[in-house]
């Protein structure tokens, strides 16, 4: 099975159509490396498939952790909440602190740091008591989350640190401790054991790992490992990438596809990653032909899913140049109840529907640059601007761990770039 998928061979792989002669069409495309040792390539023509099961399934909440600073010298906020609060099980409200980051001690000048530290957040004081370890210390138990990238992903403790500082926004000192339970851990096992490659075309690189399959010397595993990102093939036969779908694993099985002749059922042994929620899928479908026809199909979603629609527009970007300076430009503020529905909105103010012009403040500072679709210095009339002061307000967010964006901190960035923000 060599056939050459695709048409415009000479192109890269994601302007290319992407088509084959069966009564169901292709839905994904996979790019990536097979085999790879040390240099991975990202951008082989792996497979086409019709489904690929496993990659979309919704998880239950990150569960809180629980952590322990043993040892611990409480100092500034941390020392003033213990101070005002029993030796014993406190009450959750009172007791919240926000976000703890743990590094070790500040090294001499000129001396780089010998570990970077980790973030706590949305943290909340459970219980103090003395420390049996550290005499004229006390033991404090915590309950929040660790920052990292994906809920799987392994912290490792520092092998060189014996004390550890402790601080809350803006490097303000929390005290230290002697240890930490409950941060440091190996990585965790995949959520979703398995992806499966259902009615799968696969290319050369894809057809060698399957050849691998019941080896079991260290290059045949070697051969058998896949990383690929995954792209949704349009009506149109051409592919965008989706954000944060990834196959990557290795390469366990391949069995004949009731999906077609010809097509295989290729199951690959998951590393550990959090899958896409099933909603992404109906996202991506207001795309299939086309970008959406009409604004704010976005407003029904939750946060999270506010956030991946934000991804999907950024995946398909049109390329379109910029609109000269002094343009002005309409956002309709009416559904901008959360940081991830303004994005949503201006994407879609700039560029239409479906349109995209950032997904997190960095995003928005480099579309403010130009190059995605408008030139500043422009006017925006951001109408029912009112619902945007009710909801971008000053807090803690529990999405982000971290300080809330204000309407305020975006009309900053905008005056930054000389826009003019018209509040109606």
């Amino acid at each position: 099975m060599t056939t050459s998928v695709g048409s415009g061979a000479d192109h890269a792989p994601e302007q290319r159509r992407w088509t084959w002669e069966l009564p169901v069409g292709p839905r994904w495309l996979l790019l990536g490396d097979v085999g790879f040792e040390g240099f991975y390539e990202d951008d082989i023509p792996l497979a086409l498939c019709v489904e690929i099961e496993g990659l979309f399934v919704d998880l239950p909440p990150r569960p809180r952790e629980r952590f322990t600073l043993v040892g611990c010298a409480p100092d500034g906020a941390l020392a003033d909440l213990i101070d005002r609060l029993p030796a014993e099980a406190l009450g959750t409200e009172r007791a919240w602190l926000g976000d703890i980051s743990i590094t070790a001690p500040p090294p001499p000048p000129g001396t780089p740091p010998s570990w970077w530290g980790e973030d706590l957040g949305d943290v909340v004081v459970l219980a103090q008591r003395p420390s049996r370890t550290v005499p004229e210390t006390v033991d404090i138990d915590l309950d929040g989350f660790i920052h990292v990238y994906d809920r799987t992903d392994a912290v490792v403790r520092p092998g060189d640190v014996t004390q550890f500082a402790l601080s809350g926004r803006d490097e303000t000192p929390y005290g230290t401790c002697r240890d930490l339970t409950g941060v440091f851990r190996e990585q965790a096992a995949p959520p979703v054991p398995q992806v499966r490659l259902l009615g799968c075309r696969p290319e050369t690189p894809l057809l060698t790992a399957l050849d691998a399959v019941g080896q079991s010397t260290k290059a045949s595993l070697r051969r058998r490992r896949i990383r690929a990102e995954v792209h949704m093939i349009a009506a149109d036969g051409f592919a965008n990438r989706v954000i944060g779908a990834v196959v990557s694993g290795t390469v366990e099985a391949g069995e004949p596809s009731r999906l077609g002749a010809g097509l295989l059922d290729v199951t690959v042994d998951n590393d550990p990653q959090e899958p896409l929620p099933t909603a992404v899928l109906g996202i991506l479908k207001h795309w299939h032909n086309g970008p959406p026809a009409q604004k704010n199909l976005w407003a029904r979603y939750d946060r999270e899913l506010r956030h991946h629609w934000a991804g999907v527009a950024l995946a398909h970007q049109s390329g379109a140049p910029d609109r000269p300076a002094g343009t002005t430009y309409d956002l309709d503020g009416r559904f901008v109840t959360n940081i991830e529905g303004f994005y949503c909105a201006i994407g879609e103010a700039i560029n239409g529907p479906g349109g995209y012009f950032g997904w997190n403040l960095d995003a928005l500072d480099d579309c403010l640059c130009g190059n995605f679709g408008a030139r500043t210095p422009f006017r925006l009339m951001w109408h029912d601007a009112v619902v945007a002061r009710e909801h971008l307000v000053a807090g803690y967010d529990r999405r982000r761990l971290g300080r809330a964006i204000t309407l305020e901190d975006l009309l900053g960035i905008f005056a930054q770039h000389h826009v003019e923000v018209d509040l109606r």
